[in-house]
């Protein structure tokens, strides 16, 4: 059996420690991968995150998702399968492998802020021609 491809799971947390403000930050993909098919979004307070975030996601300095996108429109609750909690980008290849994210924390009349802790988890693919 031939195998040509395995995949990299990384987790990015970003600490968001105030409310009303804007957290940035950069992280680095595993520099085997070639391929970025797929990301997850979670979060230490789901409640936090669904009704006060939202964020930019770049890949490379290319746009995934633009600024203000609505973090509870990358979030997936339990009564979805493990298999289809990610949110699938096709291939993207990984060039330098750079993931940027700007998350902003909104006040919301439903949810008062306590620190939380938002996750980002990249799933990415790296080519191989080995034989099993």
């Amino acid at each position: 059996m031939s195998y040509k491809h395995n995949l990299i799971k990384e987790r990015f947390d970003v600490q968001i420690t105030a409310e009303n403000q804007t957290f940035k930050q950069e992280f680095e993909l595993d520099k085997n991968a070639n391929y970025l098919i797929g990301i997850a979004l979670t979060s230490s307070r789901d409640d936090l995150m669904f009704y006060r975030g939202s964020q930019k996601i770049l890949l490379n300095d290319m746009e995934l998702f633009p600024e203000g996108f609505e973090s509870k429109l990358l979030m997936s609750g339990l009564n979805v399968a493990p298999d289809n909690r990610l949110i699938t980008l096709g291939e993207l290849g990984t060039g330098n492998g750079k993931i940027e994210i700007a998350y902003t924390d909104k006040a919301h009349e439903l949810i008062k802020f306590v620190p939380y802790r938002v996750t980002i988890y990249t799933f990415s693919v790296i080519e191989t021609n080995s034989e099993y």
